[in-house]
């Protein structure tokens, strides 16, 4: 009986011991409730996993301070010590990070808003540096293949036997793409038709495309989208990297780069050095690539003068010269047949300088201003071209961001001149160009659900007058894991004569552009995106629907003006692209499979005539297995299609598909790598004859395809 009232006694004390805790596991930033999240006490070896509603409960719990452990896949696991018993009885929420939340929170620039890219309500696509590094290991002279890995995006190469390429964004011609590094305007006009191949990417933080009528945002050129290449910064921890590569087809890649921020200054240093010899893999006499030599230099210097102060200054040059043409010509054994060739030296120098200062929590100021110097000479048989381009560009910016709603105000001057070095040429192809602009947007979250942004530029192109440039998108959270972004707006572009049609004729008897007789081409366009994604345990899928339409009215085309020469003249009819694009992304632990798909139909209507714009696949298919064992392995694999494509001559060239297959084995500092691209051979050279007439007098056709076939590099990483 006396231990029955012990018991008793005792009871309510030991009742007060086991305490219960009652918590909902919910996203951070969708606050939806996770069902299958698991919570646990490892000390206790107590654990619950959430039920449909998000609940998770535990019992039993002893009194004193006790860690909670919270993991879910997909999601970054979470711990908080609690003392119990609690001093609440209410249901406690537990807040979980997407781990893709690091890919979610890069910022992106080029809308001006420096927002996340998940909170912008303009459609950006993002490379971020893993990916470019990635990219890097398959091609690490330039980036044409980082950027034609998007869906909507096409490398067009615009010789034959010198490898210059331009870019497509869909299905418009590589000189309404507006390129640009750190926001300044430095590939445009003369600059522009070897940009692409001058550009390689290890110095590269990541990359920010636009696809769509954008010219509101920086001023002319963007009519297809524009392109921002952005730049590393140095960090506290020192940043050494070497990069070797090597490949079969004659080709040698040295690069480095040096970062590091001290107290009040910081320096960035990339240099590389890109060499090819000449490359005839088809044995038809002609490069497929050329004979090259490049040295890039891009010191970059950062002061931090205070807390609300800093000022970068940094030079960008590049030197090269490209031979292309017949291999026994450039191998030294030309003769009276063997003589055609095709020869580029440039010289590329920019100086960018950026000065921000902060004006209050609310507001900032920025001022830009870059300088460009790029001389080309082109020589072939019997025919010599030869000009420098000097162009500016200054830029003032205010930025006000307030709790609802972000401002930015600005105004910039842009010239560009282009001077043709006298030769054989009766006219000149000589431009003066000065561009005065205006800007203002404002970024607005009405609504949890709904943020808007809109833009307006006016710009004023000496003897081309006004450009009024309005711009909306809208971005919709209409869930949890589905979101939806609207836009459109309005684009412009001053006719030069430097575009893919005379790029292929290297400029020979090309009549320079005139205000009396051309104009200038304006656009509008819009797009529509759905965007979905969700997990389930070691699980991930996402898929993003994108629909566009740019409408082009009095494209300017190069048309035969009688005795062998060529004229600028602005269509009376226009071009319109439309099509989709569809993005899907499989994950399972460290696999991932990406699949896209475009559809493009780009068609020229003038008079009457419905015609393809060439060189434009209507259908491309891309999908990409990649497995990631950390610190230790990297497996790659790629397949292209690309459908028939419309030649400029009418003709139409045949569809094909593309492999590759990448490996990287990874150390602390160190890291090796092999690629074998297009190891299925596909050449257009196998397909068909790239010219007509004589190998001393060659007309080449269209390339639509591949030359060099079978390549493969491999080599070296290091990083100290």
């Amino acid at each position: 009986m006396k231990r029955v009232i012990l018991i008793f006694l005792f009871l309510p004390l030991f009742s007060n011991a086991q305490n219960r805790f009652k918590a909902i596991v919910k996203d951070e930033d969708s606050k939806e409730r996770l069902q299958g999240a698991t919570v646990q006490i490892q000390t206790l070896k107590l654990s619950a996993v959430a039920n449909e509603a998000g609940v998770v409960v535990l019992d039993a719990i002893p009194n004193g301070r006790h860690f909670i452990r919270v993991t879910f896949s997909g999601y970054k696991e979470m711990g908080k010590a609690f003392d119990f018993p609690l001093a609440t009885t209410d249901t406690i929420e537990l807040f979980l990070k997407p781990e893709e939340q690091a890919l979610d929170e890069v910022t992106v620039s080029t809308t001006r808003s420096n927002r996340s890219i998940r909170n912008t309500p303009t459609r950006v696509e993002v490379v971020a540096e893993e990916e470019v590094h990635e990219e890097a290991t398959m091609r690490p002279g330039d980036i044409r293949m980082l950027l034609a890995e998007s869906t909507g995006i096409q490398s067009q190469q615009t010789s034959a036997t010198s490898a210059n390429a331009s870019i497509r964004i869909q299905g418009l011609d590589g000189r309404y793409t507006q390129i640009l590094k750190d926001g300044f305007p430095v590939y445009a006009g003369a600059a522009g038709g070897l940009g692409l191949l001058q550009t390689p990417p290890l110095d590269l933080r990541q990359v920010e495309i636009i696809k769509g009528a954008s010219s509101t945002l920086y001023g002319g050129g963007a009519i297809a989208g524009l392109i921002n290449l952005i730049t590393k910064t140095p960090t506290d921890k020192r940043e050494l990297n070497f990069h070797v590569n090597a490949t079969s087809a004659g080709g040698l890649d040295l690069s480095s780069f040096y970062g590091q921020k001290f107290k009040k200054a910081g320096i960035t240093l990339f240099v590389s050095r890109n060499t090819n010899k000449a490359y005839d893999p088809a044995n038809i006499f002609f490069t497929a690539i050329p004979k090259f030599e490049r040295y890039t230099v891009n010191p970059k210097l950062f002061l931090y003068l205070n807390e609300k102060t800093s000022l970068n200054l940094g030079v960008n040059t590049t030197f090269e010269n490209r031979l292309g043409g017949d291999i026994n010509y450039i191998e030294g054994k030309g003769d009276s047949t063997h003589s055609y060739f095709e020869r580029n030296k440039t010289k590329r120098l920019s100086t960018q300088l950026t000065f921000n200062h902060r004006l209050s929590e609310e507001s900032s100021l920025q001022i830009k201003n870059s300088v460009g110097y790029f001389n080309r000479a082109i020589n072939s048989k019997g025919y010599s071209f030869q000009g420098a381009q000097i162009n500016s560009f200054t830029e003032a910016t205010y930025v006000n961001k307030m709790e609802k709603s972000d401002w930015v105000v600005g105004i910039n001057v842009l010239t560009d001149q282009f001077k043709e070095t006298p030769s054989t040429v009766a006219t000149l192809r000589n431009y003066n160009q000065t561009t005065f602009g205006a800007f203002v947007q404002n970024t607005w979250n009405t609504a949890d659900w709904l943020t808007i942004e809109t833009g307006l530029r006016s710009d004023y192109v000496n003897d081309y007058g006004l450009a009024l440039l309005p711009r909306l998108s809208a971005l919709f959270r209409i869930a949890p894991k589905l979101t939806s972004r609207i836009g459109g707006g309005m684009g412009y572009k001053t006719p030069t004569v430097f575009t893919e049609e005379s790029e292929r004729l290297l400029y020979k008897n090309v009549l320079p552009v005139s205000p009396s007789t051309n104009e200038l081409e304006k656009s509008y366009g819009a797009n529509w995106d759905v965007n979905y994604k969700t997990s389930i345990d070691q699980f991930s899928f996402s898929v993003n629907q994108a629909f566009f339409y740019t409408y082009l009215h009095h494209p300017l085309s190069l048309v035969t003006a009688g005795n062998g020469l060529y004229a600028f003249k602005n269509l009376s009819g226009h071009i319109g692209s439309k099509g989709a694009e569809t993005n899907v992304k499989l994950g399972y632990d460290d696999l991932a499979l990406y699949l896209g798909y475009t559809y493009i139909n780009a068609k020229i209507k003038d008079k009457g005539v419905s015609l393809d714009n060439p060189l434009t696949p209507k259908h491309r298919f891309n999908a990409a297995l990649v497995y990631e064992a950390e610190g230790k392995w990297k497996f790659g694999s790629e397949l292209y299609y690309f459908s028939k494509q419309k030649r400029s001559d009418g003709s139409e060239g045949r569809g094909y598909w593309l492999t590759g297959l990448v490996v990287e084995k990874l150390w602390k500092h160190f890291s090796l790598f092999i690629n074998f691209e297009n190891f299925g051979d596909v050449r257009q050279t196998k397909f068909e004859s790239i010219y007509s007439g004589t190998v001393a007098e060659p007309v080449f056709k269209d390339i639509y395809a591949p030359l060099e076939g079978f390549v493969v590099n491999g080599g070296i990483k290091i990083s100290l």
